[in-house]
């Protein structure tokens, strides 16, 4: 699916999206996002050495997580929620230029609890990897109301 297609099913917009396209390859979804060098997250973060900050190598990894959340309508009604991070491990910088291929699959689902385990890679690197769960909240509740 492409970006917009990806708006359809997250709550995610510019410039926060940070998914470029999802496929599924089986039970695992599998999304990439280019890294141009104009993303904000990257202008400070250093100067001289850009480097994509790893909290934010995380959040592609939950939004990728949170499109499997989305399929076969699992998520309408709901915005699902960031609930921890587990084995975050950090193994190689992403920089402008790369293409990060974000490979994620859902491991156990309680009630409206669901974990996941997430790897990202630059071609055959690993650059990054952590098991995370999330909570599908009712969107009403969700916005404060």
């Amino acid at each position: 699916m492409n970006k917009e297609q990806i708006k359809q099913l997250l709550p995610h917009r510019e410039p926060m999206l940070l998914l470029d396209d999802v496929t599924m390859e089986g039970e695992e979804a599998v999304g990439h996002l280019t890294i141009t060098g104009k993303e904000f997250f990257v202008q400070g973060h250093f100067p001289g050495n850009p480097v994509v900050p790893g909290v934010i190598l995380c959040e592609m990894l939950a939004q990728n997580c949170c499109v499997l959340l989305a399929k076969d309508g699992g998520t309408e009604g709901k915005t699902p929620f960031y609930t921890s991070l587990d084995k975050v491990r950090f193994r190689h910088p992403v920089r402008p230029g790369d293409t990060v291929e974000l490979r994620c699959h859902i491991t156990r689902s309680h009630g409206p609890f669901h974990f996941a385990h997430g790897e990202a890679y630059v071609g055959q690197t690993l650059c990054c990897q952590a098991d995370m769960s999330f909570a599908l909240v009712d969107s009403q509740r969700a916005g404060g109301e």
